[in-house]
């Protein structure tokens, strides 16, 4: 269910934006369609070329249509159309005077969780945009600790940031960028009141440093728990996903197949203790997470 009037992820906000998201959406039927119009061209043009009275053979139809179904553009899988309609909203988190595109430092000498903090260079974490003022959703374990933050907008906006909100049990935090890109464009909201284990999800976000980066799965469960190494519980009513996700991924977007975002990626598990992904990440809900907000659409 998309979020309410007046809220974030309401389709009137923003029309350029909305617009051009709404083109992404249907851009593979779109696609789908001409390649059939294509193909009937074809057949209609093969037939007004033939000498009067001649009728077409089932052979040259059938060759008719394969050229024309060998010669239509490949549409766009649906991970990279939900890529495509969230990356203007995702932002690269990290402390004021880091470069984004240094290298990445070596993954097994970082670690990522509560009160950590990235070396000279290194990637900090992700955030996604949910409103038009720069307000951005990330993970407190993001920011904490951190003396000045900068967001990196995708069309390379940096921007000093500041956190004006927190939720510390649902390790939310919720910052707000000073300078903002011409033609910001926030992320659309979807409750996940009607999100079933097996739907397809994907990953957006910055993991060691590298990105922004894209991985795919499917929800794996719901109203999960998250215990730490020591076995305590953490975080909970949490969504649980198998699309890569790594130091960095935190505070990213977690989307369904059709660009809407229901979770905020927040925690790896790893039987070995390792900060590395062997198949099971966790998401906060979008409904806590714009609570922590104060203006939530659902």
């Amino acid at each position: 269910m998309e979020s309410g009037p007046g809220g974030p992820g309401d389709p009137t906000t923003g029309t350029a934006g909305r617009w051009r998201a709404r083109f992404r959406r249907h851009e593979r039927a779109g696609l789908l369609l001409a390649g059939g119009l294509l193909m009937l061209l074809v057949v209609l043009l093969h037939g007004a070329l033939r000498s009067p009275g001649a009728g077409l053979t089932q052979r040259e139809i059938d060759l008719a249509v394969l050229h024309a179904l060998e010669n239509q553009p490949r549409p766009p899988s649906v991970e990279s159309e939900a890529y495509q309609i969230i990356r203007p909203s995702v932002v690269r988190v990290q402390e004021m005077g880091e470069d984004p595109d240094a290298l990445p430092e070596d993954p097994e000498n970082r670690s990522e969780g509560e009160g950590s903090r990235p070396r000279p260079g290194g990637g900090l974490g992700t955030g996604v945009v949910v409103q038009e003022d720069g307000t951005i959703l990330t993970n407190l374990h993001v920011v904490v600790g951190v003396n000045r933050l900068e967001v990196v907008f995708a069309d390379g906006t940096r921007s000093p940031a500041e956190v004006v909100a927190i939720r510390p049990e649902m390790d939310l935090a919720v910052i707000r960028a000073t300078l903002l890109p011409d033609d910001l464009i926030p992320a659309t909201l979807r409750s996940t009141r009607d999100l079933h284990l097996g739907d397809r999800v994907v990953a957006v976000g910055f993991p060691f440093g590298i990105g922004p980066s894209l991985s795919a799965g499917v929800v794996s469960g719901l109203g999960r728990e998250y215990r730490n190494p020591e076995g305590e519980r953490i975080l909970t009513n949490l969504i649980q996903f198998d699309a890569a996700a790594n130091p960095g991924n935190s505070g990213g977007p977690l989307v369904t197949e059709d660009g809407y975002v229901v979770g905020i990626v927040t925690a790896i598990l790893n039987p070995n203790n390792q900060r590395s992904f062997v198949g099971i990440a966790f998401a906060v809900p979008i409904e806590s997470a714009m609570e922590a907000v104060g203006s939530s659409p659902f």
